[in-house]
């Protein structure tokens, strides 16, 4: 297990909540004690305070997430932005198009996929709700970043680099920059197999007051909260698909319930 900063019962506790939240079904306290590299009492000191609150529960098989995980994602998201009935919209969306569809936003030089319609039991779908760590190379994350200022956009590319995701996956700079010059002159950004070969995404960025702004004109102080909508689907649909997909998303966008910034 890494070092992680601050107090160990702190940080050994966060990492009990990670085991349990990417399993695939409960964890048992000796598979927790090997992870943290611990004895069982530990795991039960760790664990008391996280059942008492509601962060999780023991089944017969293990730990699993509490009733308190659900208030938290919706805290999440109402933080950054997301109104009401969004999840209805996405599944409007979905029925239109035949295509996943997701809700993106950049906040504080971080973006985050904080909906989706793709099943939660799908572990092979790319695009899974939580940190984008492959913002360059897919399409939510272009329509993010060329909305925002240049100088934003530069550190969060410093911050967070380019990776090499598949052979069309943009990592040089320049290139990147033209490629904004693009997404913004068009008004939509595509990823075709960039961050995925099997799959092609396009994104919108949905207007408001974080919007708009990537021309390099911002000071990079800050752009507030930026969201985007998009859909994906199998790069083999994309070459005849890509204009009724592009009119959906059209279609969309003036119905997105965002909430306005704080």
């Amino acid at each position: 297990m890494p070092p992680t900063p601050g107090p160990q019962s702190v940080a050994r506790a966060l990492v009990v909540l990670d085991v349990v939240a990417d399993a695939d079904r409960p964890v048992g306290a000796k598979a927790l004690a090997r992870e943290l590299g611990c004895a069982l009492s530990t795991v039960y000191h760790l664990t008391a305070p996280l059942l008492a609150r509601g962060y999780l529960v023991r089944t017969a098989e293990g730990y699993a997430p509490g009733p308190r995980v659900p208030a938290l994602y919706r805290s999440h998201q109402r933080h950054h932005g997301l109104g009401a009935g969004t999840g209805e919209l996405l599944g409007r969306l979905r029925r239109a198009t035949g295509a996943e569809a997701y809700h993106t936003a950049y906040r504080d030089g971080l973006i985050t996929v904080l909906d989706t319609t793709a099943p939660v039991t799908d572990a092979g779908h790319p695009f899974a709700p939580g940190p984008e760590p492959r913002a360059h190379a897919t399409a939510h994350g272009k329509a993010l970043l060329a909305a925002l200022p240049r100088p934003l956009r530069r550190r969060y590319l410093a911050e967070h680099g380019m990776a090499r995701f598949t052979e069309r996956t943009i990592t040089g700079a320049e290139r990147f920059e033209a490629e904004m010059d693009r997404v913004r002159g068009q008004g939509f950004a595509v990823s075709v197999g960039e961050a995925d070969l099997a799959y092609t995404c396009l994104a919108v960025a949905l207007p408001g007051p974080g919007a708009g702004r990537g021309d390099g004109k911002g000071d990079g102080r800050g752009a507030g909260i930026v969201h985007a909508l998009s859909v994906s689907l199998p790069t083999a649909e994309f070459g005849r698909r890509q204009g009724e997909i592009r009119a959906a998303l059209a279609r969309a966008v003036p119905d997105f319930p965002t909430l306005p910034e704080s």
